[in-house]
């Protein structure tokens, strides 16, 4: 979450908490579907924990000794594993990945529907989101010349409409998902594509130059020496990113940096994990390779699978 829909969140927590507009996804390092954090194992796993059982639930964990993060992981593999032959391959953990992330989204639509059906008609509409989110700033619409309510909910609008196939300004509960997780949906990437570049085109060109980019991830006033990553990045537009070598890129492009076709980060991650973990090269993964690899897993402090035993999810 950025700093104006931080504060924003902050600021009408207490009247309103499920109300918040939608927010503007990290792009850089990860991937945004499997999580928001850095993936560098070299300075923690707090990556994979993500990718592993889903962002918010990977929370639960965090007052968990080592013991019974162990306790609680090793019980999980029993559902990976979906052949029960005593191993996880990396299908199954590819598998378990998708619908760690898959959950994640159904528990967040349900949270923001129950804050949005204002009438109770299993339907949420633009008037009731935007009361629901915006009714407190609509008389002072600017209130701190840091940020732009209106901006926001005129951006809002514009994404429930691509969300609204029918056009009634009626939402579903699908069309409401494709409103709050457009990445998920093939039919609104192009509205994540265009506002990805709204936000980093600081200039209203168009496109997205070589500044403008390394500028949305780095703040670098005041550093006279960029981090090793930072340079990295720059070598990654100027080799990949801009594929027509002009010098930016435009709406293509862009979408193939934030929503490549050709790579499924799921089994990405699950590759990964078994890259990792599997100490005899088989392939594959037993119990004790997972459990012995736990802090790769969940960490120390673990993730949400304690709290998907105690609500006995089905996978």
């Amino acid at each position: 979450m950025d700093v104006r829909h931080l504060l924003l969140c902050l600021g009408l927590w207490v009247i309103c908490t499920f109300s918040k507009p939608t927010e503007k996804k990290e792009r850089v390092h990860h991937d945004p579907q499997l999580s928001e954090k850095v993936h560098d194992d070299l300075q923690n796993f707090d990556y994979d924990h993500d990718a592993f059982l889903g962002a918010e639930e990977a929370k639960t964990f965090d007052q968990l000794t080592p013991e019974e993060s162990k306790e609680r992981l090793g019980k999980i593999v029993g559902d990976i594993d979906a052949d029960k032959d005593g191993h996880v391959t990396v299908d199954e953990l590819r598998d378990w990945i998708k619908f760690a992330q898959k959950r994640w989204i159904f528990e967040d639509v349900e949270r923001q529907w129950k804050g949005h059906d204002l009438n109770g008609d299993s339907m949420v509409s633009w008037d009731e989101y935007k009361n629901a989110t915006y009714s407190y700033m609509l008389d002072d619409p600017d209130p701190d010349n840091s940020f732009n309510y209106k901006q926001m909910m005129i951006r809002d609008e514009r994404r429930f409409k691509m969300a609204d196939k029918d056009g009634d300004l009626i939402a579903t509960k699908e069309e409401f998902t494709a409103f709050l997780h457009p990445e998920e949906f093939d039919y609104m990437k192009d509205t994540v594509v265009l506002e990805t570049m709204e936000d980093i085109d600081k200039n209203g060109d168009g496109v997205i130059d070589l500044e403008e980019y390394i500028g949305d991830m780095y703040n670098h006033e005041g550093d006279a020496n960029e981090p090793e990553w930072v340079k990295t990045e720059r070598e990654q537009f100027l080799e990949f990113r801009d594929k027509n070598r002009d010098g930016q890129m435009d709406k293509e492009e862009t979408k193939d940096w934030i929503l490549p076709s050709d790579y499924d980060h799921a089994e990405a991650e699950a590759r990964h994990l078994v890259y990792e973990s599997d100490q005899n090269k088989d392939g594959k993964l037993t119990r004790e390779e997972v459990v012995d690899k736990y802090d790769l897993f969940v960490g120390s402090q673990a993730t949400d699978f304690g709290e998907a035993l105690v609500r006995h999810d089905e996978f």
